[in-house]
């Protein structure tokens, strides 16, 4: 037996028998499980803490952009979207009140170590590519994955706290509830770490506790699956913009395809007056997408008589990490509607942050919290040249495709002008993860809102000089308004 096999098993039965590991990661979700394989993968110690090891079913966390796709392959886990029914899914397409545009993900190539796009692409140009599949099969192989792993030990137990040392503040491990084999019943039981990882997902209970700002809400995501649905682009995610707010479509399995309707809150159509908000999508929702795929949908509507599962979409700025011995990451410290579906994306990326912050070269030991924090302060700002894209461009999306006010509606008109004229490339490249420049972001976005101006001013009568001024004057702020805010709210 080599010392190195010695070692491995001594620290393993250091898991199993104390509790003790070089990290605790509480939460076997996405970030959880691959941080967690990661940091294994740098010959640390770890504890993986999970409440519930059952496959999750979940009607989000369902589709992975390009750039996550890339992330998961970096970290050494591209296998774990093989072998479990995944879809590839090489862009969108774009219904605007019926009228279709498809929208591939560009090439991109790397000059002077940054990365541009070589060409806008075609349908079949065979470009980037991210996946759909459902979410708790890819879960699965993560944690199978993770419990393969000779440095990580998982186990199922219900995290309530933390647990701080006597004569400082920083955090030496949690406090969980773990079920008694023998009795069925749960019994207090603690793990032990020179740092704890928080990533207990978007309804965390440790939040509160260590941010000072709570999840955002204005609508939900309320589900249904289709069965067979033929979609008018196989291998294309769809955005529907109708009458409603907007629809998402992608293809999870061979046979299933996930249609997301997004509700505003309190929105008067969906009142319990007028039927509540199986009315609306049976009544508003229904009448505004492709024919091709009306039959499955109301299928599936009339499947039973509930109200379909829903998701809150919530909105949550990233914070900055400073507490010793303990850091909150994932959808417990950063959400965006998911729209653009780029959750994964941003927690993968993270990790591939993280990982190469914490390597064993510059932190030997998690113990060194001075070491920590200052990594932790690098991740904030490194992070930001993706995540600030993907967020901003989910919350500024997902304001236009909704709709809510008539400025609001002509950047909508706008966008699909945008994509209409085929400057796509560099969207899609921001939207799927691709390019890590928020500058690119921002001109586009404003490009956007200058093109809207310019329909609205056709529309309005190029004569009409004192009316075009003051409606290109309200629709730029009202552009600015949806923009600069996140985006600021971002960049802190």
């Amino acid at each position: 037996m080599t010392t190195e096999t010695i070692t491995q098993d001594e620290r393993a039965q250091r898991r199993q028998m104390y509790h003790e590991a070089d990290v605790v990661v509480v939460g076997a979700g996405v970030f959880g499980c691959a941080i967690a394989f990661a940091l294994a993968n740098q010959d640390r110690s770890v504890l993986l803490l999970e409440r519930w090891m059952k496959e999750p079913d979940r009607i989000v966390g369902e589709l992975m952009q390009p750039g996550g796709v890339q992330a998961l392959k970096q970290l050494g886990l591209g296998h774990t979207i093989e072998d479990i029914d995944a879809i590839p899914c090489t862009g969108y397409d774009v219904i605007f009140h019926g009228n279709h545009v498809v929208i591939p993900y560009p090439e991109i190539r790397s000059v002077n170590g940054r990365a541009s796009v070589s060409a806008k692409g075609d349908e079949k140009a065979g470009g980037p590519a991210g996946c759909s599949f459902h979410h708790g099969r890819f879960i699965t192989k993560l944690r199978e994955t993770c419990l393969k792993h000779p440095n990580i030990t998982v186990v199922e137990t219900e995290a309530i706290k933390t647990i701080k040392g006597e004569h400082n503040p920083e955090i030496l491990g949690v406090e969980a509830r773990t079920v008694d084999q023998s009795t069925g019943e749960k019994k207090p039981d603690f793990f032990f770490g020179q740092l704890t990882i928080i990533a207990d997902g978007y309804a965390s209970k440790f939040r509160k506790q260590y941010i000072d700002r709570a999840p955002i809400v204005k609508s939900k995501f309320y589900a249904l699956e289709l069965i067979d649905c033929p979609l008018p682009h196989p291998g294309f995610g769809h955005v529907v913009i109708g009458d409603g707010s907007p629809v998402l479509l992608y293809q999870i399995g061979t046979h299933e395809t996930r249609a997301l309707i997004d509700v505003p809150e309190n929105c008067p159509a969906a009142a319990p007056s007028l039927g509540g908000v199986r009315n609306y999508i049976s009544n508003v929702v229904l009448p505004s997408l492709p024919p091709v795929i009306q039959p499955s949908f109301r299928e599936a509507l009339e499947k039973d008589n509930k109200i379909p599962r829903s998701m809150p979409n919530s909105w949550l700025p990233p914070t900055r990490q400073c507490y010793p011995g303990l850091v909150l990451l994932g959808d417990a410290m950063n959400m965006r509607h998911p729209l653009t579906g780029g959750g994964m994306t941003v927690a993968l990326n993270d990790v591939v942050i993280l990982t190469d912050l914490l390597a064993p070269e510059r932190i030997p030991n998690f113990g060194d919290t001075g070491a920590i924090a200052s990594a932790m302060s690098t991740f904030h700002w490194r992070r930001k040249r993706l995540t600030s894209i993907i967020n901003v461009l989910a919350m500024a999306l997902y304001s236009l495709f909704s709709a809510a006010d008539p400025n609001l509606g002509k950047l909508q008109r706008g966008c699909f002008a945008y994509f209409e004229k085929g400057i796509t490339a560099d969207p899609m490249a921001l939207m799927g993860g691709l390019i890590h420049n928020p500058l690119n972001l921002a001109y586009h976005f404003f490009a956007v809102a200058f093109l809207a101006i310019w329909v609205d001013m056709k529309n309005t009568g190029l004569w009409n000089v004192p009316v075009n001024l003051w409606n290109a004057i309200s629709v730029l702020w009202t552009a600015s308004m949806v923009f600069l805010p996140v985006m600021w709210r971002e960049l802190m």
